[in-house]
């Protein structure tokens, strides 16, 4: 169908859902259907500007994958050149460096394309998190943010979470947000409004040099940041022994010691100490940008 007759086509029907629903209905189409349009408009503008600008001799479809945006117009129309399966192995390969810090691993289940309530994507982790509930959801939002940027036709993921104090493997269900009929008190604390809310950092707030800490501020919370050699790791900013700053804390290694009462912890480690705990922050670091995601609970605290 030409575009002049798909856009008589489009306004036929506009006309038509006006008469049937009334005139807030065709309201809220116009509105879906500008939407739309800019969407595709962004789409089209980026896959020209990328394409003009690519090296003599360079993949196109290389190119044109390598952005977010037509990356998703492509999978929309099956039109991309991995499948889901290799896309979810990419999206693994970027945050096994973190689940590192939590001495864990992720490895694929399986991979339902075929199921009712959409694809369903299983996973297992392996060694993860040591019991702490808070670095068990910072791991779950990670991976749940990762593959959703590389393969975001995966409408549900599952994990099998092992960790030392279980004998037997739990199954955790990520959600971009909680089921309505989950129990309040159910598995360690929600987000507020049921989703992780990612923000980009600028190179100005990273620490610099390889084994080094830093304090930066996102959405009116401090963070504590700590480099270590090929890693980059976040953390509130609050001791959870004293409740004191962690920016004057000493980075010996792998150990951070609080420089108000001593307590140590294992930044490596997801923050193990011995007496407590170092809250953790999901981090990605990819193509030259970090990201760090805030939760509902620490976005709602108090300093």
């Amino acid at each position: 169908m030409a575009g002049q007759e798909t856009g008589a086509r489009i306004e036929a029907l506009l006309d038509e859902l006006a008469q049937q629903a009334g005139p807030e209905a065709r309201d809220t189409a116009d509105e879906l259907v500008r939407s739309l349009v800019e969407f595709y408009g962004e789409g089209l503008e980026r896959a020209v500007r990328l394409l003009g600008a690519a090296p003599h001799g360079a993949d196109p479809l290389a190119v044109l994958t390598a952005d977010e945006l037509v990356s998703d117009l492509l999978i929309l129309h099956d039109l991309h050149p991995e499948d889901t399966a290799t896309r979810v192995g990419r999206a693994l390969d970027k945050v096994r460096p973190y689940l590192g810090s939590h001495a864990g691993d992720v490895e694929v289940a399986g991979l339902d394309l075929e199921a009712a309530d959409g694809p369903t994507l299983r996973l297992r982790l392996r060694g993860s998190c040591d019991g702490c509930p808070s670095s068990t959801q910072t791991v779950r939002w990670t991976i749940e943010e990762a593959v959703a940027r590389i393969a975001p036709e995966v409408a549900h993921i599952e994990v099998e979470g092992v960790t030392e104090e279980e004998a037997q493997p739990a199954l955790l269900q990520i959600l971009p947000h909680p089921p309505d009929d989950a129990p309040a008190a159910a598995g360690p604390p929600e987000r507020a409004d049921g989703e992780a809310r990612w923000y980009l950092l600028g190179p100005g707030a990273l620490p610099s040099g390889e084994s080094s800490t830093g304090v930066t501020e996102v959405s009116g919370r401090a963070l504590l940041l700590v480099r270590l050699p090929g890693r980059l790791l976040a953390y509130r900013d609050r001791c959870p022994v004293c409740a004191a700053s962690l920016a004057p804390a000493v980075l010996d290694g792998e150990s951070l010691r609080c420089a108000e009462c001593a307590a140590t912890f294992d930044v490596h480690r997801a923050g193990r100490g011995d007496r407590a705990h170092l809250e953790p922050v999901p981090l990605l670091e990819e193509d030259g940008e970090v990201r760090v995601a805030l939760p509902g609970e620490l976005l709602g605290a108090g300093p």
